[in-house]
């Protein structure tokens, strides 16, 4: 079974050009009070789009079933 999203990628703040590159979409979660965006990527996928564009990985980290990536672009 092939991976898949959602993946959730940046805040209501994020870089619109970005998010529209990663094919994401504003949302809304219910119980929640801020906006975030999310893809249906695999978070492989999206990392590798992500290299395309100059972000490298530099810090990872797992809470319960949820993993977050640090990433940072060179100026």
């Amino acid at each position: 079974m092939p991976e898949k999203g959602p993946t959730v990628v940046g805040d209501a703040n994020s870089d619109m050009q970005l998010m529209n590159y990663l094919g994401a979409r504003k949302i809304l979660q219910q119980g929640n009070d801020y906006y975030q965006y999310s893809c249906d990527h695999a978070p492989r996928h999206v990392l590798n789009k992500l290299e395309e564009k100059g972000y490298r990985v530099v810090a990872m980290t797992g809470i319960g079933q949820t993993c977050i990536w640090t990433l940072h672009k060179e100026s």
